[in-house]
């Protein structure tokens, strides 16, 4: 998917707006199809973009790198060469390290549809991705660490703390955790949520219809779309959401705000949830709810109005309650998709400094 010399890579940093100071070698990259499980644990595939320095050394640091929400399927970094996650992962590819950067489920070239926030087919393609970046590199001539340095952004900043729990449990018999370093997750998902249903976030409407049919395929949250989605919504929503369609499409198809789009029955669940909502929205609001065994470096900006700064916060007091090492770094006044590209130079310093 990319063969470029350093330069080419300083150059597309450079457009996506990314400090490329830290680009030491060129980059290649290859996009990886892998078995994996679908969430009951059936056989499926996945992709994921793996990228390798253009080096003579053969023994590297593995960086897993799990991207934000994406709802169309070709916008994740083994598909678009122009997407931000591409140029994160030749970033840190650029630095010396080997980077493993799954699509997840439903994304990319896997099938069916994205199970959006479940964190069981978070942790399974996401650590299937890295034993099969282990293998493609095996191919290559050459050894990863078992220490892996995982990050990632929105989405990504739970599952990071999601993966590196796992890996430290010992769900893979190679890899552990080296560093967690978090990007702007929401890690207090029913806030989160809550916020979104009373149109405290920005595009509240398109992040709360994007996680109500998603949570509804997996988890059954209502029998018919009218008891959700106003009309004449409730007729196009779902199939809206069917990885097929980019944001900007699904923007303009909804109305800017959650008052307009659901019921007021449904948001009234969404802000006190009960049953299995609540038992599932419970899973994700302790992602940090652990000792992690390596540091925890959570960044996050004031200025973000999408995931608020409060969420960073959140998952400090979870991690700090049980002795773990954290730092919290604060962007600054950033809006959501703009603190991924100031954080990514301190995050490759924080792998840096990893033992």
């Amino acid at each position: 998917m990319a063969d470029l010399s350093a330069k080419e890579v300083a150059a597309r940093l450079g457009k996506a707006g990314i400090d490329a100071a830290q680009v030491r070698y060129g980059v290649r990259a290859h996009r990886i199809v892998y078995r994996t499980v679908d969430i009951n644990g059936k056989s499926t595939t996945a992709s994921e973009l793996v990228a390798m320095p253009i080096s003579d050394v053969r023994d590297l640091r593995v960086v897993s790198w799990l991207h934000g929400t994406q709802v169309y399927r070709g916008e994740v970094a083994s598909v678009n060469d122009e997407s931000t996650d591409r140029a994160t992962a030749l970033l840190f590819a650029s630095t010396g390290r080997a980077v493993s950067a799954p699509d997840y489920l439903g994304l990319g070239k896997g099938p069916g549809i994205h199970p959006y926030g479940n964190p069981e087919a978070t942790v399974s393609a996401s650590v299937d991705a890295l034993r099969a970046a282990r293998a493609f590199a095996r191919q290559d001539g050459r050894t990863l660490d078992r220490r892996v340095l995982v990050s990632g952004f929105s989405q990504g900043g739970p599952a990071t703390m999601l993966v590196g729990r796992a890996l430290q449990q010992g769900v893979d018999p190679y890899f552990r955790p080296g560093a967690l370093v978090p990007v702007s997750g929401p890690f207090d998902l029913s806030g989160f949520e809550a916020a979104a249903a009373a149109d405290k976030v920005a595009r509240s409407s398109l992040y709360l219809a994007y996680f109500t049919t998603a949570w509804n395929r997996m988890y059954g949250l209502y029998d018919t779309a009218d008891q959700a989605f106003r009309a004449p919504y409730d007729k196009k929503v779902d199939t809206l959401f069917d990885g097929n369609h980019q944001a900007s499409e699904i923007a303009a198809a909804l109305p800017a705000t959650s008052k307009d789009l659901f019921t007021d029955e449904f948001l009234q669940k969404v802000r006190k949830p009960t049953g299995i909502l609540q038992r599932k929205l419970q899973v994700m609001d302790n992602t940090c709810d652990w000792r992690s065994s390596v540091p925890v470096h959570l960044f996050h900006a004031r200025g973000d109005k999408d995931v608020s700064f409060a969420n960073a916060l959140y998952c400090q007091r979870q991690l700090a309650s049980h002795g773990t090492v954290q730092q919290l770094s604060d962007v600054g006044q950033f809006d959501h998709s703009t603190t991924v590209l100031k954080a990514l130079p301190q995050v490759v310093r924080e792998f840096d400094s990893a033992r």
